[in-house]
């Protein structure tokens, strides 16, 4: 059992036996009447969101979760299948499972597959991901203003901001939080 005091961003809860991460979480004490902790909470397996409050000491359920580091394989209309990396048994997962990873969804991408009571429910991708960088505009000489970007599409299709130097065919690491440029690799 988890309690009030335990609530932070990120912790994961089960209410009414479905799962729920914490997106958003404030502790208020009013002048006058019981503190309770405001909260925004995403559903783990529809990802509908919802604004609940909590009355300080209330008292919720730790979810049966287990985190399984699994390989992208390919997607199969309207399922993402994956691999075990341990057991090489395959899982499919819908759209709606994978919605946030779509971008830097890559084939034998390594990543962690949330299950909820033996069930595959949600995909958590790694914090940084390298990807190829498919077409880009050339950067002109002179183009050097500090900070200058120029749009380019990476191999899942994904667009990005990245520097004026970057080519096509280079490596790029992404920030999956943001989507964003973080840095150039040299493979």
């Amino acid at each position: 059992m988890l309690t009030t005091k335990d609530f932070r961003k990120n912790l994961k809860i089960e209410i009414d036996g479905e799962p729920y991460v914490i997106i958003k979480c404030q502790h208020v004490k009013p002048g006058k009447g019981v503190a309770f902790v405001k909260t925004r909470i995403k559903s783990l397996l529809d990802g509908h969101v919802l604004d609940e409050n909590f009355r300080s000491g209330d008292k919720v359920d730790a979810p049966n979760l287990e985190s399984r580091s699994m390989q992208y394989l390919y997607r199969e209309d309207p399922h993402f299948v994956f691999m075990d990396n341990d057991t090489y048994e395959q899982i499919r997962l819908n759209k709606e499972a994978v919605e946030e990873a779509l971008p830097f969804l890559k084939d034998n991408l390594e990543l962690d597959i949330l299950f909820h009571n033996g069930n595959p429910i949600n995909v958590e991708m790694p914090t940084f991901v390298n990807l190829k960088v498919t077409e880009t505009e050339p950067g002109f000489a002179g183009d050097t203003a500090q900070g200058a970007t120029k749009p380019a599409i990476l191999e899942t299709g994904h667009k990005v901001e990245v520097p004026l130097y970057m080519e096509t065919g280079e490596t790029v690491r992404v920030d999956t939080r943001t989507g964003e440029y973080v840095e150039r690799v040299n493979l």
